[in-house]
């Protein structure tokens, strides 16, 4: 037996000086205005587009060039490709852009790594076989046939809100980055380049020979199959038949991207913010227009700059940093009026959005109140950031504070009101679930909807439980519902954004024991069953993010601490204290604490896009783990 525990258990000694160490290895974190804001890290992809876009845009830094191929080539993986996340096999897409990133830095094609590169690319089918975004990029510089680009007519900008397809039944991500794309798809600029940068050795026979159609499936009668075919036939419409509306067309999508391109960026994410200022850029704009160095401006500030390496991040992340840490602090028995987080919440009530955004389309009578996931996104609050600040701000004491509850209720009013009608929640709109929409060939990443998933209903009940709602609540009742209805045969809830069903099932199982649930009901009973069920050896849990593409993943992967705090979370919730299950992963997560009070994940930990874009919050193995901990020792 250990002398810093009893029986299996840690004793109150030693959980007091991991909390206590952990707290001021937080705290330490915590920016002057109030905020906590840790590293998102994404795939080698961002850093490749953003070689191409100073490429387009006519300003080559070399010296910065130089830095993001030293990053591109300390990410090539040995078979010579680049992947979406540490562990999983190599993406063409990803060594596609790469390849080329690389090329328009200088790099030559016969050069060892590129060699690899190219022979990695031309395994896997060639160019031809890379995503469709990918396909768009190398069109913007000559080096794919505009012909094999999913046509997407300026003209969808005018189409009625009655009218199936239009702007406002896909994702917000999907329609800040369509918008620009529309303009740019219209115009097909092309980039001139070195002709030493051409891609034409990456075409399987050659590129004249190249095959560049879509393939059908073998299920004739599909709806891919149906989008495929109306692809095929739209080119020719664009091309000889009048169109009257075309340059109105043009004109209503730069009329609506400006609008939204305040500070923060274009939807506040670095796809959008790149296609905004390259349609600038093609449309005659110049460096100095107000919104062209707004637009530049953000997009360098989510580059991380070493000594001799740079990348890109996708976006910032402070408001969702700031609530989680928030959260973990006051649960791991921080006083809820120490003035740090005294601080941070005077710096969230002044991040409360309260203009009306997209969402208002779809709830048009519902006021503003809700928060976004970076520093500015005005347009685009999102619920499962609203939901963990109001949670924060429930738990901290601000004595004094007239806005304080206003700003609470208000935050309220507008989380509650973007519950679709199935019960659940959606990220940053309500009822997006034309989910025949995924099939066209535009969408073949998967994601163009943000229909409501299960982690967010579990982050919904747990708000209204925090706010001191009961199960006969009508949001918590429909919630419920949804919960119970998406619940897989295994016991667990799939988690759209984080890695995996680990992530779902910790969000249902806090939810359920917020407001109040059944500990003893049979769907929850199978939830902790399998939790415990994946528990590894160690002690800890993990789940790989391949767990997306195949589901017989589900909980499967090495330990790590972000992802042991959430099975533990989860299981305290459920009045699993006195489990050995919760006693080992307490235990993993003592013994694996590094000597300055924080952890570190050895994988990645977060889903930008199930399957196709993933992420690693670097300060997820900071409070998770320390929110664990304090939940823990208040059952003692």
């Amino acid at each position: 037996m250990s002398p810093e525990t009893t029986g299996d258990r840690p004793t109150v000694q030693v959980l007091e000086e991991a909390i206590r160490r952990a707290q001021e290895y937080l705290l330490n974190l915590q920016h002057a205005e109030g905020y906590w804001l840790g590293e998102l890290e994404a795939d080698s992809t961002l850093t490749s587009e953003y070689i191409m876009l100073r490429h387009f845009l006519d300003r080559v830094d070399r010296d910065r060039e130089r830095k993001a191929a030293n990053y591109l080539r300390a990410k090539q993986l040995p078979d010579g490709g680049w992947d979406l996340f540490p562990g999983s096999p190599s993406d063409i897409s990803a060594t596609v852009k790469g390849y080329f990133a690389l090329k328009l830095v200088g790099h030559s094609a016969d050069e060892p790594f590129m060699l690899r590169a190219r022979e990695n690319i031309l395994a896997k089918g060639g160019v031809t076989k890379v995503n469709v975004f990918t396909k768009i990029a190398l069109a913007l510089f000559g080096q794919y046939d505009w012909q094999g680009v999913p046509t997407m007519p300026v003209e969808i900008m005018l189409l009625p809100r009655w009218s199936y397809f239009n702007l406002y039944e896909v994702s917000y991500w999907s329609r800040t980055v369509i918008v620009p794309l529309l303009v740019l798809m219209d115009l097909k600029p092309v980039c001139p380049i070195p002709p030493e940068a051409a891609l034409d050795e990456l075409y399987i026979p050659s590129r004249a020979a190249a095959d560049l159609r879509f393939p059908l499936t073998d299920e004739l009668l599909s709806w891919k199959n149906f989008f495929i075919g109306l692809d095929t036939v739209l080119p020719g419409l664009e091309r000889w038949a009048p169109r009257p509306f075309r340059a109105r067309a043009r004109q209503q999508a730069l009329a609506w991207m400006l609008t939204r391109m305040g500070p923060g960026g274009l939807g506040g994410i670095y796809p959008a913010m790149a296609s905004a200022v390259m349609t600038l850029h093609t449309l005659g704009y110049s460096e100095d227009h107000p919104k062209m160095a707004e637009g530049l401006k953000e997009i360098e500030l989510l580059g991380i700059e070493e000594a001799d390496r740079f990348h890109l991040q996708p976006c910032l992340s402070p408001v969702w940093d700031t609530s989680l840490a928030m959260n973990a602090l006051v649960e791991s028995g921080l006083a809820p009026d120490d003035p740090a987080l005294g601080t941070a919440t005077t710096w969230l009530l002044q991040e409360q959005i309260l203009r009306r955004g997209d969402w208002q389309v779809k709830r048009p009578n519902l006021p503003a109140g809700g928060w976004p996931f970076q520093f500015r996104n005005d347009f685009y609050p999102d619920t499962d950031d609203s939901a963990m600040v109001l949670m924060a701000l429930k738990k901290v004491q601000m004595p004094g504070r007239t806005n304080y509850q206003q700003a609470i209720d208000r935050g309220l009013t507008w989380f509650l009101g973007m519950q679709s009608e199935n019960g659940g929640w959606g990220s940053f709109d309500a009822g997006n679930v034309r989910f025949v929409l995924n099939h066209i060939p535009f969408a073949d990443h998967g994601a163009l909807l943000d229909p409501p998933t299960e982690d967010l209903a579990g982050r919904g009940l747990e708000t209204l439980g925090t706010c001191g709602e009961s199960p006969v609540h009508p949001e918590a009742a429909r919630a419920l519902a949804f919960i119970k209805e998406t619940q897989c045969a295994n016991g667990s809830w799939y988690g759209r954004w984080g890695a995996n069903y680990i992530y779902g099932t910790w969000s249902v199982l806090r939810g359920l024991g917020a407001i109040g649930e059944d500990f003893n009901a049979p769907y929850v009973r199978r939830a902790v069953r399998w939790l415990e069920g994946c528990q590894n050896a160690d002690g800890g849990w993990g789940e790989t993010l391949l767990s997306y593409t195949d589901p017989a993943l589900a909980g499967k992967g090495e330990s790590m601490p972000s992802q042991t705090a959430w099975a533990l979370l989860g299981l305290l919730a459920v009045g699993e204290a006195r489990s050995s299950a919760v006693a080992m992963g307490i235990r993993y997560l003592l013994e694996t604490k590094r000597p300055d009070g924080s952890w570190d994940d050895a994988f990645w930990n977060g889903t930008g896009f199930p399957r196709v874009f993933f992420l690693k919050y670097h300060l997820y193995p900071v409070y998770f783990p320390l929110w664990a901990l304090g939940v823990y020792r208040s059952t003692l």
